[in-house]
């Protein structure tokens, strides 16, 4: 039988240190907690230390603070919880803190109070400026992407404009009746003439009879079982609508005072009729406001926000958790990306990237001049106004189009209807297209069409007649036999769009191109696989954009550091591309 206590014989009871004055502990010197201390000691942190006050306690460091959080990025934490528990047992960052241990509360404060968005990305920038001097970046050319991440919001919480219209219809009907019922009111006990009150008009929103009308049309959809129309017209309260309501709340309590009407409350009291018609009149006061104030929320850009994260949008996510096509609030991340490194990052709540590359081309200017030339990035930004922006500052578009693949289809070169098939002559100054039959389509007019802050050009072309046509079918634009006998070709050109679209794709069809779209594939989708996937970055741990966005551009900074640290220490090399094969 064994009489001696192994546990107690290794382990001293209430041990609270480990002498390890028998063995030397230290990090290798390749280590990668090395190489953001030797960024750092280049950086200028002047903005940084502006924002972090010399009275009072003096606090941790706001340099090693920073240090602290941008290594753990680098090895993919982002919780505060877990960086305060390694402070106190990782090597590395024991290391960096000098062995003082940071709690929670500290990080919290320097995160959300010292270390805004403007001053990280000066020290994204100060760093890029840097790996432009050591040749990693020229800063010349961009390759673009996004993704949609997950909010820390909830996913029921959900707030759609549609809804609120329709709820709205309803309100104003309600509101219509209660303005009824007071004319009524003071018309039938001589109210108006005794106290000098008119008859109430109803205040009118403009748009709400499109609103009535699609909702309408939905409840025959639905009888028939079609999908339903979008309700999403955007309507403005303006202020003086509750106002009026007010109006008529004060005329009822200057009657009440006049003729001694004592509102009640209780059970078994009866409400007279001026105090049910005041409080009615309250409620729907207080709806109209709350539908006023979740417009306001979404704005005129969006349709739909998050009750918990309210600059949240609801979008259609990948990683669908009801696999029925659930929506999930979320940010769209945007990154461009250089050689493996991200030299900016921007957060959006719109659905499209269509409005996410001029801020981000905006960015770069401001950081670094018009040094820019090229832009690469994939059919989701191919707007005319994207791509103007592009021609006018000088930048080479490398865009792909919305209808690439189909460009390679033979129905698209055969597809008699379209003008970019059509014959085209010059007769008296004016561009003429002849159709597949023969047959002139002259200019007609010039419209205009103003979408989201900018107008687009459209040139109007049709023919005199097409009366005998057999391609008729083919060429008009659902040709119905027995509607459309009468029906001529008329079609809308968008010339400055035309010309633009045609320069991107030939940018993109040459060999220079071919290789910039196989770069932006590798490096800008590559980053965002290795996120998702392999840090599992899907979720946001913070609420409201400008947290958001300082969460992705520090953990952005970590992966740069991180690229840079492999560049210096050859595990990784500057992608040229795939060899072209050798043609006989």
């Amino acid at each position: 039988m064994l009489t001696v206590n192994y546990y107690n014989d290794f382990f001293e009871i209430g041990q609270q240190k480990i002498n390890f004055s028998f063995y030397e502990l230290s990090l290798p010197d390749d280590d990668p907690v090395y190489t953001p201390k030797k960024v750092m000691e280049d950086l200028d942190f002047s903005g940084l230390l502006a924002n972090c006050s010399d009275k009072g306690r003096t606090g941790y460091n706001p340099i090693m603070m920073y240090a602290v959080i941008t290594y753990a990025n680098m090895r993919g934490i982002r919780s505060i919880d877990r960086i305060v528990d390694l402070c106190e047992r990782d090597i590395a960052f024991i290391w960096l803190t000098q062995g003082r241990k940071p709690k929670r509360d500290a990080f919290y404060e320097f995160k959300s109070k010292k270390l805004t968005s403007d001053i990280l990305d000066d020290l994204n920038y100060q760093f890029m400026r840097r790996l432009q001097k050591e040749g990693f970046v020229t800063l010349k050319e961009l390759f673009i992407d996004g993704t949609k991440i997950e909010a820390n919001a909830n996913r029921y919480t959900f707030v759609w404009r549609g809804s609120i219209n329709y709820h709205l219809a309803g309100l104003l009907d309600s509101i219509d009746k209660l303005y009824s019922d007071y004319n009524s009111f003071l018309q039938d006990n001589g109210f108006g003439e005794k106290y000098e009150l008119g008859n109430a008009q109803m205040f009118v929103i403009d748009g709400i009879d499109r609103v009535r009308d699609i909702i309408e049309k939905n409840r025959k959809r639905k009888i028939t079982k079609h999908k339903k129309l979008s309700n999403n017209r955007i309507i403005e309260i303006d202020n003086c609508s509750p106002i009026e309501i007010l109006k008529l709340q004060k005329n009822l309590m200057t009657i009440a005072d006049g003729e001694g009407i004592v509102f009640v409350n209780g059970k078994g009291k009866r409400k007279p009729k001026l105090q049910q018609l005041y409080e009615e009149l309250e409620h729907c006061g207080q709806r109209l406001m709350h539908y006023k104030e979740c417009f306001e929320i979404m704005g005129k850009d969006r349709n739909s926000y998050s009750k918990t994260d309210l600059e949240a949008t609801f979008m259609r996510m990948k990683e669908d958790h009801m696999l029925n096509g659930q929506l999930k609030p979320a940010y769209n991340v945007q990154i461009a990306v250089e050689n493996y490194f991200i030299v900016h990052s921007y957060v959006s709540n719109d659905r499209t990237d269509y409005n996410t590359l001029i801020p981000v081309l905006e960015k770069h200017k401001e950081a670094f001049g018009e040094v820019l030339e090229e832009v690469t990035a994939d059919s989701g930004y191919c707007s005319e106004k994207n791509l103007l922006y592009l021609k006018e500052n000088k930048i080479d578009s490398y865009i792909k189009l919305q209808d690439h693949e189909k460009r390679k289809t033979r129905a698209y070169s055969k597809d008699i209807g379209k003008y970019y098939n059509m014959k085209t002559m010059v007769f008296e100054d004016e561009q003429v297209y002849i159709c597949h039959d023969g047959r002139e389509l002259r200019h007609i007019n010039t419209e205009k069409k103003k979408q989201n802050g900018y107008t687009q050009t459209y040139e109007v072309y049709g023919c005199s007649d097409c009366s005998g046509c057999e391609h008729k079918s083919k060429c008009l634009y659902k040709y119905n036999p027995d509607k459309d006998v009468d029906k001529n070709k008329v079609m809308k050109i968008n010339e400055v769009w035309e010309e633009l679209r045609e320069k991107s794709h030939a940018n993109i069809q040459s060999e220079k191109g071919i290789l910039k779209r196989q770069t932006r594939s590798i490096q800008t989708e590559g980053h965002f696989g290795d996120i998702k996937e392999n840090e599992d970055f899907r979720r946001f741990n913070y609420r409201s954009s400008d947290k958001v966005y300082k969460e992705f551009m520090l953990f952005a900074i970590g992966r740069n550091i991180n690229k840079y640290h492999r560049f210096l220490y050859a595990k990784l090399k500057k992608f040229e591309g795939k060899p072209q094969e050798k043609t006989a």
